[in-house]
């Protein structure tokens, strides 16, 4: 099956050897987004709530650019330095999300590109 790769200015430029999305099908592979800012590609300073927005701000630009929205996600996996912020994450996820919610994962880590506080990747099934 052919890979198209997904791309746009609207979200941070890939930092290493990966594309920024990879769409099979109709099935989209989001990389992991942290909360860098897309026209600077530094991180965004702030609270965890405010960086958990720009991640979401980022994964939806990403979403958009392959046709999609945060809807079609299936899948969210959401990495954290500290997980005494997963309260903050299921609250701003509201915002972003109603029923039915996508599949998830919350996974604590000791350590983040850039020193971020939270990374998040995304599986998508478009129609």
């Amino acid at each position: 099956m052919k890979k198209e790769i997904i791309n746009t200015d609207k979200a941070p430029q890939a930092i290493g050897t990966y594309s920024q999305a990879v769409k099979v099908g109709n099935t989209v592979y989001i990389s992991g987004q942290i909360p860098l800012i897309a026209e600077t590609m530094e991180l965004l300073e702030g609270s965890v709530e405010q960086q958990i927005h720009q991640v979401f701000r980022n994964l939806t630009a990403i979403a958009e650019a392959a046709g999609g929205s945060l809807k079609d996600v299936a899948k969210l996996n959401v990495f954290l330095t500290d997980l005494t912020n997963f309260p903050t994450v299921n609250q701003v996820m509201s915002e972003y999300f109603d029923e039915p919610y996508p599949a998830r994962a919350a996974i604590g880590v000791a350590e983040l590109p850039k020193a971020a506080v939270v990374e998040m990747d995304a599986i998508l099934e478009l129609e």
